[in-house]
């Protein structure tokens, strides 16, 4: 498993994604207005707003919070503007990192995002440097212990699911964003437990990063995805499960 897949993983795993929950979804409900005011609050014909929604379900967020966040976006609620602030760069050994941000304040963003990358990574990079490296996608992670294999394959293609593939002990299933949703109902109605189901960004190839590296790897993904401004954070790391026990 390797990059925000892997991170994500590693969050699940030491509790963080629960302590974080607040944080979590407040940078949802920013994606949620910001889809809703660049592309309307139809999700049928909004497919950022279709993959936000996606998204905020997969973190179970209520649907009262989604319904609102839209109405903030689409102006029948008072909301606040947000301008989006793509920044890409380098982490340790040239790992390709991709930040999203929502902000109401480019310039402190930018210099508070520079600041970690120098602390932590390398540097960040021009406008298009690591981008063409992924792909939105939904993202579904079962437990290899959990489910037997042609199961959840046959309930996963059968529902729309574009792969599913065994990354170290994880089974990973892949889908259009907008089909993330579909797919996620289908395998928890076969009885197949989930650990974690998100939109996301996948990296088409990876960097392996020796201890080091990967703590420092670990420690820049954190304090990015810890600053409010930022939405998310995507990286095109692998750290052996060896090693990461050696941090743990």
């Amino acid at each position: 498993m390797s990059g925000h897949s892997k991170w994500s993983t590693i969050k699940h795993k030491k509790g963080a994604a629960d302590a974080r929950r607040g944080k979590i979804f407040t940078k949802l409900i920013k994606e949620l207005t910001v889809a809703a005011r660049s592309g309307g609050g139809d999700p049928d014909g909004n497919p950022r707003l279709r993959a936000a929604i996606a998204g905020a379900k997969g973190q179970n967020m209520p649907k009262d919070n989604i319904e609102r966040a839209i109405k903030k976006g689409t102006g029948e609620l008072e909301g606040v503007n947000y301008e989006e602030v793509i920044l890409e760069g380098y982490g340790p050994s040239g790992v390709a990192v991709l930040v999203e941000s929502l902000t109401d304040n480019r310039n402190r963003t930018i210099a508070e995002v520079r600041h970690m990358f120098a602390k932590y990574g390398r540097s960040l990079g021009e406008a298009g440097s690591v981008a063409w490296m992924f792909h939105q996608k939904g993202l579904i992670t079962v437990n290899q212990d959990e489910v037997d294999e042609d199961k959840l394959m046959e309930v996963s293609l059968e529902a729309g699911a574009e792969d599913v593939r065994l990354e170290e002990k994880q089974f990973e299933v892949i889908t259009a964003p907008e089909e993330l949703e579909t797919v996620k109902e289908s395998i928890e109605k076969s009885g197949i437990p989930i650990e974690m189901a998100e939109v996301t960004m996948l990296p088409q190839s990876t960097v392996s990063l020796d201890r080091e590296h990967a703590v420092k790897m670990l420690k820049l993904m954190d304090v990015l995805e810890d600053n409010d401004d930022v939405q998310n954070v995507y990286a095109n790391f692998d750290i052996s499960d060896e090693i990461m026990e050696s941090i743990e």
